[in-house]
């Protein structure tokens, strides 16, 4: 009984260890992930927020704000906080430079923080997103996949606008 004892408490251990770990990455990555995308946010001018590649598709402003509202929703989704954000970003008024960069990154300060505050033991906590049922460390690696995919499709943007995008930030 001794022996299953010492070895359940390893066991925990190590999970334990793991899941900080984890949750330690994560907020590395996400803080690596701002940067960038602030890096994309300065490239665009101030004209190109306004920009559409065709009629059918966002504009970068919209693009963003849309990055930022699944910033924002997924957080709460995956933290349990209430988002900072009411309303959605993409129907703001203002969708000048200044004001889509200020959401944005304000975004990114949302997830980031609800990663610090959820604890690494709750990320196989089971939570709805978007109506689907998921775990709460799947919803945090979501939300980066997701700010990675719509960050990326500006780089035709930018591109289009006569301007070099940001150098790819692997690390």
């Amino acid at each position: 009984m001794k022996q299953i004892t010492i070895i359940c408490l390893m066991w925990l251990t190590s999970q334990t260890l793991f899941a900080q770990v984890t949750q330690d990455y994560q907020i590395a990555e996400w803080e690596r992930a701002k940067v960038y995308t602030k890096e994309y946010l300065d490239a665009m001018p101030e004209d190109g927020y306004k920009f559409k590649p065709t009629p059918e598709m966002r504009s970068f402003a919209e693009q963003m704000d849309h990055l930022a509202d699944a910033n924002f929703a997924m957080a709460a989704a995956a933290s349990g906080q209430k988002s900072p954000m009411t309303g959605s970003a993409e129907k703001m008024p203002d969708q000048s430079k200044a004001a889509v960069t200020k959401v944005v990154l304000d975004s990114y300060d949302f997830m980031i923080a609800s990663i610090k505050a959820t604890p690494a033991a709750d990320y196989g906590k089971a939570i709805k997103l978007f109506g689907m049922d998921t775990k709460s460390g799947i919803a945090f690696d979501k939300a980066f996949e997701h700010q990675t995919h719509h960050r990326g499709q500006t780089t035709v943007y930018i591109r289009l606008k006569g301007v070099k995008p940001p150098q790819e930030k692997l690390f």
